[in-house]
């Protein structure tokens, strides 16, 4: 008899295994039929199913952004700013490159430009009294040492007279020298006795010394040595004089002898009677002037240790409306002794070589210029006190200062990072960094327009609080 059991297990179990394979074909070629039919009614389905997806949208478009937003839709990085080309002209930016380099301490001390006492006004006086003819500068005109200034016919009595007398001794002299070559030639013969012409030499050597004496004399009055020997050459007294340019041995701004002298008061007019010693014109030379200083008292041994020293000094000038210009290897000259007892400041003076701006010549030939440095303008003296190595200097406009912490912009291709960053020393112009890997040599860092920057970081942050950003300003 067979085994029920294995009888019963036997007979179903063919059927069973091949149900599933029949099933599993027949869904296979159901999908592949409604996929080949959906493709081949793409046509028909497709633009109804866009158009219904166009009616949606509204709905989901809200969170949609809202999703963007918090995702990728152009959030920036926590302190990290995105600036256009107009964004960047906008904010007037400049880029300054890290570069370690020398860095001198300095005090500021205020000071101003001031004329050289005694050098830089030269006063032009009347050498005798007289009526001025001609007045040949104008005021402003530039002049040469030498240059004609005045034409003075001369009315002084003593100038007369003693043109008379001058030329009357010339005369004497002449007929002295006839006379003894005369006589010499007579007395090698041995018709005179050569008493008469030893007299008559003593005589021509008393003549000569009469006429130097008158010489200086006419020279003293205010005439040249041309004007006097014209007089002995012309036989004829000299009825006017002319007033020149007072000479000097200083070199000029333009490389040619004798500085250019600028005529900046005119005291007199044409016609006009003036006396020996009144005042024609005032003439300035502002080839160099001097900058003084006014520094406080605790200073008086870092400037006489400057001065000895010779230290440099650079000057800060003011740029009437186009920023400060530096001007640089400058030594100090002297310091005062005396401490002014009100403000109890110490004055302290440094030369300032002066640059011509213009030299132009109108249509009759006048020359006029202008100079670059002016008495009056205010300066700063930065006197070095000690030098740093090795260190990153940044103008002071790239440096923000919130609270106890201080950062720069660094870029980084199109965008700008906030670097913190530890000021070791800062004035009105210079900030030194502590050199600790925050910055490398060759980074970009922004300058003019740092402070921009920052306050569109703060405005971005305010919207809202950033949940990429650590704080919210």
């Amino acid at each position: 008899m067979p085994n029920p059991i294995e009888t019963d297990g036997a007979k179903p179990a063919g059927p069973r295994s091949k149900r599933p394979r029949y099933l599993l074909v027949l869904a296979v070629i159901a999908l592949t039929a409604i996929a080949a039919g959906a493709f081949l009614g793409r046509g028909w389905w497709l633009p109804r199913l866009q158009r219904l997806a166009a009616v949606a949208q509204p709905e989901a478009s809200e969170p949609a952004a809202e999703h963007d937003h918090s995702a990728t839709s152009g959030q920036e990085p926590a302190g990290s700013l995105q600036l256009s080309e107009q964004a960047r002209k906008n904010i007037g930016l400049k880029l300054v490159k890290v570069e370690p380099r020398e860095f001198d301490r300095t005090i500021t001390v205020p000071a101003t430009i001031v004329p050289r006492p005694g050098r830089t006004n030269i006063r032009v006086s009347a050498p005798m009294t007289g009526i001025v003819t001609r007045i040949h500068p104008l005021r402003g005109e530039a002049v040469r040492p030498g240059q004609p200034l005045f034409d003075l016919r001369l009315t002084h009595e003593d100038v007369v007279d003693l043109q008379s007398q001058f030329l009357r001794t010339v005369e004497q002299l002449d007929v002295i020298k006839q006379e003894v070559a005369r006589l010499d030639k007579v007395t090698s013969n041995g018709v005179i006795a050569g008493k008469r012409l030893l007299e008559r030499k003593y005589e021509q050597q008393m003549a000569k010394a009469l006429l130097h004496s008158q010489q200086q004399a006419l020279i003293l009055h205010g005439l040249t040595e041309s004007q006097v020997e014209g007089i002995a050459s012309d036989r004829e007294l000299l009825r006017e004089v002319t007033v020149l340019a007072p000479p000097s041995a200083a070199p000029s701004a333009d490389g040619k002898k004798g500085p250019l002298l600028q005529v900046t008061t005119m005291e007199i007019e044409q016609g006009q009677h003036v006396a020996a010693g009144d005042q024609f014109c005032t003439l300035t030379d502002n080839s160099q002037l001097y900058i003084e200083g006014k520094a406080f008292e605790e200073d008086s041994a870092t400037l006489d240790k400057a001065a000895e020293l010779g230290t440099p000094v650079t000057a800060v000038v003011e740029g009437n409306g186009k920023g400060p210009h530096q001007v640089p290897d400058l030594k100090i000259l002297y310091v005062e002794n005396d401490i002014e007892l009100e403000s109890r400041a110490l004055r302290f003076y440094v030369r300032l070589p002066n640059q011509l701006v213009r030299d132009q010549s109108d249509a009759d030939n006048r020359r006029f210029i202008a100079w670059r440095y002016k008495p009056g303008q205010r300066v700063e003296l930065l006197v070095p006190i000690e030098r740093w190595t090795n260190s990153i200097v940044l103008p002071v406009e790239a440096i923000i200062t919130e609270g106890a912490e201080s950062f720069v912009f660094q870029q980084s291709g199109n965008r700008f990072k906030r670097k913190p960053v530890h000021v070791k020393y800062s004035n009105q112009r210079w900030a030194v960094l502590e050199n600790d890997g925050s910055l490398f040599p060759g980074d970009l860092v922004a300058a003019s327009g740092a402070y921009q920057i920052h306050l569109a970081l703060k405005n971005k942050a305010g919207g809202g609080v950033d949940p990429h950003a650590g704080h919210n300003h």
